[in-house]
């Protein structure tokens, strides 16, 4: 009986020290793994500050090559230094690249509306034209154009305005002022991130009023000038080819493009040179990536500043 005894305690004992050490390993490896997981985020974090830093400085950079730009040229196009981009560079534990678009080569989604705040029919007529060039329906024009003129009554037969965007999920009202990033095109109703893809890099959201430098529009955009063009989106390849070292096509181009009539109509609006562009930075430190988008404009007097930036997504 003693020994029987003695045998259940002892078993009770090895199953207690069993369960002993198994919550032991269990508490060593939350342990363990807790701290792995806040040396991976304080790594992260470390690399994004890090990476912050490095892309304020590129950005500086660009905005320098842009200033030196406006000392040696009077026109803005794909043959200047600025246009070419900024190959993969090393730094401490990785690289950064970069590059810069003209954004005045776009048609710019505030241009809908005049300065006043009241619509433009010229410009929603060209947008109009762009889209159908991009296969997407026309009648988004007047929706965008609604989206922002200072008016609340819906611009005939397909303007949208707080009526519309009251009734949606969640109610809202129309802005009603210009846009700051062409993303604000997926607010209109059923306007989709499909069309949305398409249209991107064919517009920008600028000051209303910023002409469009005709040496760096794609052709879509040049043709949408006019209302039977397809002089320069049926030959990509040509335009491209023609823009490798010089502005094409000049303003002269376009007056024998669109004839002296409509050009003397359109003059104000065209322009060889930019204000605006886009410098897109690219740090990447052992796993972490970190995006910068910097809107730089550029002043009459050289002088370059940020008026936009986001991180991570345009």
């Amino acid at each position: 009986m003693k020994r029987r005894g003695w045998n259940r305690e002892r078993g009770v004992a090895l199953i207690t020290a069993v369960l002993m050490v198994a919550l032991a390993t269990m508490l060593a490896v939350d342990v363990g793994y807790r701290g792995f997981l806040d040396q991976r985020r304080t790594g992260t974090l470390f690399a994004l500050d890090q990476g912050y830093e490095i892309a304020l400085g590129a950005e500086a950079w660009a905005a320098d090559f842009l200033k030196k730009d406006m000392q040696e040229s009077q026109t803005d196009h794909f043959g200047e230094t600025w246009a070419r981009p900024l190959p993969p560079l090393p730094i401490d534990g990785g690289t950064v690249e970069g590059r810069l678009e003209d954004m005045q080569g776009r048609f710019n989604l505030n241009n809908l509306i005049h300065t006043d705040g009241t619509p433009n029919p010229t410009a929603v007529k060209q947008l109009e034209r762009i889209l159908a060039m991009l296969e997407i329906e026309p009648n988004w024009a007047t929706a965008m154009a609604d989206w922002i003129d200072q008016d609340t009554q819906p611009g005939f037969p397909d303007g949208a305005e707080d009526t519309v965007y009251t009734g949606m999920d969640p109610p809202h009202l129309a802005a009603n002022m210009p846009i700051t990033r062409v993303s604000e095109l997926l607010v209109l109703p059923g306007f989709g991130p499909e069309r949305y893809a398409k249209l991107r890099p064919f517009v920008s959201a600028l000051q209303v009023g910023t002409p469009l430098n005709v040496c760096t529009a794609p052709g879509v955009v040049l043709d949408s000038l006019s209302e039977d063009a397809r002089e320069f989106s049926l030959n990509p390849e040509d335009l491209a080819s023609r823009r490798k070292n010089a502005c094409f096509p000049t303003l002269e181009d376009m007056r024998g493009s669109l004839g002296d009539a409509a050009y003397t109509e359109l003059k104000n609006s065209l322009t060889e040179s930019s204000a605006y562009f886009r410098a897109t930075v690219w740090v990447t430190i052992g796993t972490t990536q970190f995006t910068l988008y910097s809107l730089l404009a550029r002043g009459g007097a050289g002088t370059v500043r940020p008026a936009l930036r986001s991180f991570g997504s345009e």
